[in-house]
Order: C-alpha cells, then structure tokens, then sequence
C-alpha cells in the first residue's frame, strides 16, 4: 500500500520543481500517493488570511507530512510568513538542515580539498519568530523574544537522537548567553542538562559569533550545531554559502505530529516559468523525506543518482562548468532518472537511515501543555515599568520616588538597557522611553495586587507602556541587570 502524504506545489518556481522532483520520485518507484493541497500567495490574495485553504489545513491535519515547494507571502498587507505560521501552527520544533559538499559544486573549500559535512539543528518555534512586537512610543518599537525550556529540551533531544543516528561523535551549542544571559542562558543550560544523558557525544559550546567565524576559516571542525531559532536562520544560510548556496541546502521540519520537508531557498520570481530552475535542493530535501518515511533504500538511491549525475557534468545554469550547456529543469531530471542504479565515485550512500522515522500519527483532542518541574519556591521581589517620557532621568526620578511605599522603593532608571538613575553618564543618549524598577525592602512580603498598583499610580505622571515582574525562583533572580547597574 502507498503512503499518502500532503503536496503544496508553492509558488515561483516551485510548481516546476516540484514537478521534475516528483517524476523522479516515480521513475525510481518510490511508494508515495499524493494529496495536492492550496497554499501560496494567490490564496492570500484570494483572501485566507493564513496562506491556505481550510481544506488544505484539514488534509495536512490528516496525513501528517507535508511536501512543500517554495512559497511567497505578499509584502505590505500585514500578514504573517505561510512558512513561519506553517513551522508555528504544527509545532515541528526541530529545523534540520544537512549541508555537505557535492562533486561538480565548486567552492572555495572544495578546491582547497576540505570536505564539509555538517547538520544545523535550529530550534523551529519560539524566539523573535513569535513576531510579538509593539510600538511603545513613536520613536521605541520592542520584540518580545520567547525562550522557553520545554521548547529548548524538544529540539537539544532531538539533535542529540539525530547526531546519534549518524554516527556523530560531537555536538556543540551555538549561543550568546555572554550578552541574552536568561534567554540564550535558559538554552545553553538546557543543553548541558541533556547532554548529560549523551556520555558518547562529545557535547561543547561556543557563542554565536565566533561559531560564524569559525564556520568560514574551519569548517570541516564542526559535525553537528544546535542553535536557537534567529541564530539557527542565519547560521543555517551561511553554511549554504560553504557547500555552494541555497539551491543544495535541504530542510526538514520535524514535528511529534506533523513535519514539513521544503526546499530553503525562496520563489526566484524572475526565472519562475522559464523552466530552468535547480530542482537540487528540493530534491534533497525528498531524499530526507523519504529516510524520515523509512524509504531509505530509494533515498539511497536517488542520492546516489544525483550525486553521479552531477559528478558527471551536468548542471543547470545557476552553478557549474560556464563552458559547457546547462541543463533545464526537466534535463536535470531526465538526467537524475538516466542515472538511477549508478555510483557516485565519491561521496556514495547506502540505504541506512540518518533521519527519525515517521511517529504514529496521533490527532489529540486538546492542546498539549508541555512544562517542565516547576520551580520549589517563587517569590516576587519588585516590578519595571516601563514608561513614556521626556524627562531628564533625576526629573524623572523625583516624580517616580512618589509612588515609594512602605513595601517599595525606587532602586534604578534605566533607557535602552543602560542605567540613568540613581548613577549614569551625562554622555548616555536617550530615547523617550524609560524602564522605572521598583523592589520590596527588606523583610517584606509583597502581592500582585500592589505590584500592578505601582503601575497604576506612575500613570498619573506617565503613559505607562508595559509592565514586567521581578521574580526570584529558587533563590535565583530572573531579571537582568541594566548596564551600569
């Protein structure tokens, strides 16, 4: 019986590459139905706010595994990224990424003759990519950045569970827990956690932007890199550049439920039509489907095609030999399948799988709340609010010391993060919104109630524009410092 998974031809190129990738699949006789679904830009246009069809929702729901070509999302109407909502809405919260060098792909590695053979594993869900951003005031926007542990322990097992299958013996963190000390913190502290029960891999970290350096002057260091999801995005598109760019970088999107497998590169509107896109990337990331699906002995041998195919030669424009003709999308393809049952002198596969096959498809009846061990003790030991002014920061503080009561005092001004107040630098610039942070005094116990009644009294002087929390778990501060504090 054939497996029946959801296709979304995209957008661009994407219906031609599909299509030639598609063909393939069949010339090798791989056991795939397909289910055609409608998503893209023209549905946003047609006036589905979320990029697709309700039936195309309730098919995906259905089948578990989506196959999606490239996808555009209009500019300028306010709407979010169908890809980014597709990752979210599913919860597939592990972006894998493989990247290697390929025979016939030249790059400045490849003629130095260092191989690259290296996976991404990018956090897929939390971070900026919630989108939750607001206008404080008409000169400060803020973007809330979410990093959460159970999200953090999801994807750090799972790049532990794939750097297993593929016989890794190392995987590092990829952070900036030196500057984002509770977010990237969280991360790299989760990580350290369950790499405990991994004693086979070697488990290190290093902060993001040595990672990158490293990644272009030593790349053949690195096995396998586990990063959060802004850092991941861009990490993940700076190794494409190493192995020749995004036309070979294929993705996976792994989810306990649903998983999307997508070429990363976008639509190429001003080629879309003409026929003579690479269809390499979106192939490649088939070839991870099909492993994830337990094909692994015809993804073994469409790799295996693919890679003598290029070794042969043959190219299509955007990469190879200029002296010799490029290949056309369907050309490449009749190559791939002409090619079906060679070996690649370098680089060969065999059918053993290095991806997670394919969970039990469940369909839940609630919402799964996932949290870890909540803390032992929690207490509250102040707040910041956060306000509109123009205001110099001592004029500022002599109106906020009148909201002190006989549980709180006013500790620290701060603007943009640097402190003001009660010490600063007449060289600090400033912006028109300032975080005010009260904490209890000693030896008192403080409610939410007189937390939020702080808030509502400095908004007799101010615009107050959000309020946070200060909270102590397990004796531990979960706030920073400002600069200077």
């Amino acid at each position: 019986m054939k497996t029946k998974i959801a296709v979304a031809k995209g957008d661009g190129i994407g219906p031609e590459i599909m299509a030639a990738v598609l063909r393939i699949f069949e010339a090798a006789n791989v056991q795939l139905d397909y289910e055609y679904v409608e998503m893209g830009k023209s549905y946003f246009d047609a006036g589905h706010s979320t990029g697709m069809t309700a039936q195309a929702k309730e098919t995906i729901e259905r089948l578990g595994l989506l196959f999606k070509g490239p996808m555009e999302t209009p500019k300028g109407k306010g709407v979010k990224s169908i890809n980014v909502t597709a990752r979210k809405v599913w919860n597939t919260y592990a972006n894998q990424r493989d990247f290697r060098s390929l025979n016939g792909v030249d790059t400045v590695f490849s003629k130095a003759g260092i191989p690259i053979n290296l996976t991404i594993v990018r956090e897929n869900i939390e971070d900026t990519y919630g989108g939750i951003e607001h206008l404080l005031t008409n000169d400060v926007a803020v973007g809330r950045r979410i990093i959460t542990r159970p999200g953090s322990a999801q994807v750090i097992r799972y790049a532990f569970e794939m750097a297993r299958r593929k016989g890794y013996t190392k995987l590092a963190c990829g952070h900036k827990a030196n500057i984002m000390k509770l977010t990237d913190g969280l991360f790299l502290e989760t990580f350290y956690e369950i790499a405990r029960e991994y004693p086979d891999i070697e488990s290190s970290d290093i902060i993001v932007d040595d990672l990158c350096m490293k990644l272009v002057s030593r790349p053949e260091i690195f096995q396998a890199i586990v990063l959060t999801n802004l850092q991941g995005d861009i990490v993940s598109d700076l190794c494409a550049g190493l192995v020749g760019g995004l036309g070979f970088a294929p993705s996976a999107n792994i989810g306990d439920n649903i998983s999307i497998f997508e070429a990363v590169h976008g639509t190429a509107p001003d080629i879309a039509g003409r026929g003579i896109a690479n269809p390499t990337a979106l192939l490649l990331s088939g070839i991870l489907m099909l492993r994830y699906l337990g094909f692994t002995t015809a993804a073994a041998d469409i790799e295996n095609s693919l890679l003598y195919t290029l070794e042969q030669g043959v190219h299509t424009g955007d990469f190879g030999d200029k002296a010799t003709e490029a290949a056309n999308t369907e050309t490449f393809a009749d190559a791939v399948i002409a090619n079906l049952g060679h070996i690649p002198a370098k680089g060969a596969v065999i059918g053993q799988p290095d991806m997670e096959v394919k969970a039990n498809h469940d369909h839940p009846l609630k919402n799964k709340l996932t949290v870890t061990k909540a803390a032992t003790t929690e207490e509250m030991v102040g707040v910041d609010v956060f306000v509109e002014s123009s205001k110099q920061p001592n004029e500022l503080a002599e109106l906020a010391k009148r909201n002190e009561t006989d549980n709180f005092q006013l500790v620290m001004i701060s603007n943009r993060g640097t402190q003001v107040w009660p010490t600063g630098s007449i060289f600090t610039e400033l912006v028109n919104e300032y975080r005010i942070r009260f904490e209890k005094k000693d030896g008192t116990e403080i409610t939410q109630k007189e937390i939020l009644l702080i808030a509502a009294d400095l908004s007799d002087d101010f615009k107050v524009c959000s309020v946070e929390f200060l909270m102590k778990f397990d004796g531990k501060i979960g706030y920073t410092l400002a600069q200077g504090q």
